[in-house]
């Protein structure tokens, strides 16, 4: 019989990546699914391993303004729609979100409008 903890702790270890390749190769060639058609959810080793799940929603936080307030507010209203007043506000208190909640290819892009503009982006 296989060592069972070997093969559990080989399975803890798998990338995301990994983890979807698993689950092809179980249901081509063995014909096993997952349940309700749902994804293989796999949990990481209690000790908070490397076994990470990639992060799919972002928030985009305005550190600071930089020399470049003005362009910053600028950029700050074309992206979130907020009036002159709501903008300058926003830029002005440092440490707020510009956008909660989006995928890692509009935060980036929003964080490389900001930096451009001369802000200090970070996402989280």
């Amino acid at each position: 019989m296989a060592d069972l903890k070997a093969l559990a702790e080989s399975i803890v270890g798998l990338t995301l990546l990994e983890a979807q390749e698993l689950k092809t190769i179980l249901k081509d060639e063995y014909g096993i699914e997952p349940a309700a058609g749902g994804a293989v959810v796999m949990a990481g080793p209690a000790e908070g391993g490397a076994a990470a799940e990639e992060k799919t929603e972002f928030d985009v936080i305005l550190k600071s303004a930089g020399d470049k307030k003005i362009n910053v507010i600028k950029e700050v209203r074309g992206i979130t729609g907020l009036g002159l007043k709501e903008a300058k506000e926003l830029v002005e208190a440092g440490g707020k979100a510009v956008k909660e909640g989006v995928d890692k290819a509009e935060a980036e892009d929003i964080k490389a409008k900001l930096e451009a503009a001369g802000a200090e982006v970070e996402l989280k």
